[in-house]
């Protein structure tokens, strides 16, 4: 048995081919949560990005505080604010008005950015972009902590810096670090004390990182005193589930296409892993574990893949990537809820436990409900003879 809920949400980037209305498709996004919302979703982290075409949420707190209008209970994450590109005390104060709007169904998410070409635009160079996380991380949680900041570095310059508002979430926001391949997510989450959000858990250099990163987080924080917390270990992948396998691969045949050439345009380093090369796609995403595109059980061996390399993990996001119709994604999202959930969340043992119970005693109960039945019959009969 598990010692904790598996959770259960979407990392949301977005992915929309530049071929459909952009409009529509933000619409949709926020129709898409609504729905997960109903379906019993537990979370739902949403994605900064500023190039590329494809995803084309710039402002997650925009679209956060627009979700939380339309939703009761998921929770709603930066998934994630791309620090590097933000005065620090900006962030703290969006996120603490989020936090008082939502009434603390907010999560903030943090990372360094992951496309090069939105830190062209902004004029930052690459190597530097994971030292200004750490140093924007550390004010934040300073000013989300109430403290007074002053700070002058040579991308901001604080003084006095101070937030108006404390946040609605005693004592902040759950806070998460992004973690790919690299040890600086772990690093981070160890040094803090914060969630890790796995964004490549199911790629083949982010499985192989997996248990690496976690590690360095774990030791870092007992460092300081403090144990990281499994709960807070979110894991990301792609899926898509159908009733058998044959019709989700045709529900993703063409939207799947789409969304590698984006990768292979926006990222060199896809033309040498398991997106490039010729013949479907989906066969090599399937064959080396990054995606499950089939039923419900092909999902649930995935997610024991996952426990097998990492061990126990509080969440798993799929990575929501718009391969099918809205339909058939929606129809995706409820197997998983009704089929794949409750397996690791055993919701349905006593259930089970309760028809074996009864089956194995079907002789003798309905032996027992014969002869009362029988009784009755015996005792009308009597009492209609008296009556005559």
């Amino acid at each position: 048995m598990r010692p904790f809920k598996l959770r259960t949400g979407i990392f949301l980037a977005p992915f929309h081919p530049v071929d459909e209305d952009p409009t529509e498709a933000l619409h949709r996004d926020l129709e898409l949560v609504e729905y997960l919302d109903r379906l019993g979703y537990d979370e739902a982290w949403i994605g900064e990005h500023h190039s590329g075409g494809f995803e084309i949420i710039s402002s997650p707190e925009l679209f956060i505080a627009a979700a939380a209008m339309r939703t009761r209970r998921i929770k709603l994450g930066t998934g994630v604010v791309s620090l590097p590109y933000h005065n620090p005390l900006m962030v703290a104060d969006r996120i603490i008005q989020l936090d008082h709007m939502t009434r603390g169904r907010v999560m903030f998410g943090v990372g360094p950015g992951l496309l090069p070409s939105d830190a062209y635009m902004l004029g930052i160079e690459p190597r530097v972009q994971r030292d200004r996380m750490l140093q924007a991380l550390d004010v934040i949680l300073r000013l989300m902590r109430g403290e007074t900041v002053t700070e002058k570095t040579d991308w901001y310059e604080l003084c006095e810096a101070r937030c108006q508002l404390l946040p609605y979430t005693r004592p902040m926001p759950e806070v998460a670090v992004a973690s790919s391949v690299t040890p600086s997510g772990g690093r981070a989450a160890g040094k803090y004390g914060l969630g890790m959000l796995c964004v490549a858990a199911t790629a083949s250099g982010g499985f192989d990182s997996l248990d690496v990163n976690w590690r360095i987080a774990c030791e870092l924080a007992e460092r300081r005193g403090g144990r990281m917390e499994p709960q807070a270990l979110r894991l990301v992948g792609p899926v898509h589930l159908a009733t058998t396998r044959d019709r989700a691969r045709e529900n993703v045949r063409e939207g799947i296409a789409k969304w590698a050439e984006y990768f292979l345009k926006v990222n060199p380093l896809a033309r040498t892993n398991e997106l490039a090369g010729s013949g479907d796609v989906a066969d090599r995403l399937v064959s080396s574990g990054r995606a499950v595109i089939g039923t419900p059980d092909d999902a649930i061996a995935q997610l024991e893949r996952l426990e097998a390399k990492q061990g126990h993990f509080g969440a798993f996001l799929h990575m929501a990537h718009n391969w099918a119709s809205f339909e058939a994604t929606k129809e995706s999202y409820e197997l998983f809820a009704r089929y794949v959930l409750p397996r690791f969340n055993e919701a349905n043992a006593a259930r089970v436990a309760s028809l074996e119970w009864v089956d194995a005693r079907a002789d003798e109960l309905i032996k027992a409900a014969a002869s009362a039945a029988m009784e009755t019959f015996q005792k009308h009969a009597a009492e209609a003879k008296k009556d005559q």
